[in-house]
């Protein structure tokens, strides 16, 4: 959706109550957050995952170093 497909009425409110109520709906997802079901085949691939960084906890790398190369400061 892009910015001129949003209701007028919302497109209409400040940038501040507009942020407030991008809060609310992703709280009201949050709270509603057993509704969404992962498939098998992500149970599988998070299990798999979860093997292999079992297997090996040097491999991968932290959320510093991820973080570090997205920001360019490794």
């Amino acid at each position: 959706m892009t910015s001129s497909a949003l209701p007028s009425d919302i497109r209409e409110l400040p940038v501040l109550e507009r942020v407030a109520l991008i809060k609310q709906i992703w709280e009201s997802i949050v709270e509603d957050e057993a509704a969404f079901q992962l498939t098998d085949a992500q149970k599988a691939e998070l299990d798999q995952r979860l093997a292999r960084r079992s297997s090996d906890p040097r491999r991968g790398s932290t959320w510093d170093e991820v973080k570090g190369r997205i920001l360019g400061e490794s």
